[in-house]
Order: structure tokens, then C-alpha cells, then sequence
């Protein structure tokens, strides 16, 4: 569904992506692990455009996006969960779930959002985004992207900062978007969550992919890991 390959991007004169290269295929859940700084989020907002200087190929369905702006990638289907989250302080759960337009056919309808996420259903018309908690705030977060029938879901750091059982939430989530369909890009420091749900690892360093690792041999590699995202 997604193919990088020999990706660079900067922000000014920082170069701070040099050639990365990765697949995701379609109905994957796919993770970029990495230390702090180490370029997962530049990489997934350079794949969404929003990077002001970029080279290379970034291929979604066998089509090149690398020129294409950041509306012209949502529409083409690829949808963007940042880690501030991006919610509407002002509007309520229900308008921040209908702003954004719906893309394609296929995305989740409202009574389905809100079987996933029940806490969002009981705030739908009162409450207002900054009287959400911050695990509330990612479920807004996330749901609003499922109803725009984007196939390709990029989750930057969707667990930062929450309590265990919204974590365990968003983990079940994850794989129950899986299993309807949806193709996961996720940016990740927690690779224990990221076990959870994800089929590969890529585990990014300077800038560049330095390995991958296929979810059933984490173990295997636990000494590698701890190398790779030790301080």
C-alpha cells in the first residue's frame, strides 16, 4: 500500500531524513521505532506532505505522491493522527467527529465510532475539546479519522502520556481497525505496546532505517532493541 524509498526531507537547512526506505502492505499495522529525534515523525509528515522540502519516492497504491500537497494526500486517501492531536478546543465531540470530509467510501459511521469508543458517545453534544481528558482528546482524535474513509491510518505517538487502561483502549482499537480493514502506519517509543498490535518493526536511527523486525521474533531480538532505544 505504501512504499518509501530514498526519502530525505529538511526543515530550513536541517537535513534530517537521508534515504529512508520502508513498505507497509495493505491490511498491516506497521510501527517506526526510535529514539527521541531520531526522524519517526518527520518521516509520517513527509509521507502526509507537510514537510517544507522533501526527495525521493513516496508511492501509496502505485502512485507517486512526493509533488502532491497534504489535501491532495487526504484525498487519496491517507489520514494523519498527530501527536498533539489537533482537537478543536471550541467545538463539542460531535462537530470536532464531523469536520473533517469524508474521502472515500468505506470509513466507520457514527454508531460504530462510538461502540469503539463508549467515553466519546457520553460527551458527544456537551462537551467542548478542552474540557476533554487527554485520553479523551486521543480518542477524539483517532475517531475522527476513521469517518473519512482514508485506507491508510498514520498514528504519531498515540500513547504519550496516557494511563494504562486508555492505552489498553487504543490497543484494542488498533486491532480492531485491523481487522476491518484499515492499514496502520504508527510511531511508537513503547515498543512493548507496540508488540501488542503491530505485524513488523522498523527501527529508525539518524535519520535513516537501520532494521526491521518482524513482531514474532521481538524476543529474539529484545537485546537489539534495547540497544537501538536505550539512552
Amino acid at each position: 500500500m505504501l512504499e518509501v524509498r530514498g526519502l530525505n526531507a529538511w526543515y530550513g537547512e536541517s537535513h534530517i531524513l537521508h534515504g529512508v526506505d520502508f513498505e507497509v502492505r495493505e491490511g498491516e499495522v506497521v510501527t517506526l521505532l526510535g529514539r527521541n529525534g531520531a526522524g519517526k515523525t518527520t518521516t509520517m509528515k513527509s509521507v502526509m506532505g507537510l514537510v517544507p522540502k522533501r526527495e525521493g519516492s513516496i508511492c501509496f497504491r502505485g502512485a507517486e505522491t512526493i509533488a502532491l500537497m497534504p489535501n491532495q494526500i487526504a484525498r487519496a486517501g491517507i489520514a494523519f493522527c498527530p501527536e498533539e492531536r489537533g482537537i478543536f478546543g471550541s467545538l463539542n465531540v460531535m462537530e470536532n467527529l464531523l469536520l473533517p470530509p469524508v474521502v472515500a467510501p468505506g470509513g466507520l459511521d457514527i454508531d460504530t465510532i462510538f461502540a469503539l469508543f463508549p467515553n466519546l458517545k457520553e460527551r458527544a453534544g456537551t462537551s467542548h475539546g478542552t474540557r476533554l481528558s487527554g485520553g479523551e482528546q486521543q480518542m477524539l482524535a483517532i475517531a475522527r479519522i476513521l469517518r473519512t474513509g482514508a485506507k491508510l491510518l498514520l498514528l504519531d505517538e498515540p500513547t504519550e502520556g496516557l494511563a494504562p487502561v486508555i492505552v489498553q483502549q487504543i490497543g484494542r482499537t488498533i486491532r480492531e481497525i485491523k481487522n476491518r480493514g484499515f492499514t496502520v502506519l504508527l510511531v511508537e517509543q513503547n515498543f512493548r505496546f507496540a508488540a501488542t498490535v503491530a505485524d513488523r518493526h522498523y527501527v529508525v536511527e539518524h535519520g535513516r532505517v537501520i532494521d526491521m523486525i518482524p513482531n514474532h521474533a521481538l524476543e529474539a531480538n529484545m537485546g537489539k532493541l534495547h540497544e537501538y532505544l536505550g539512552v
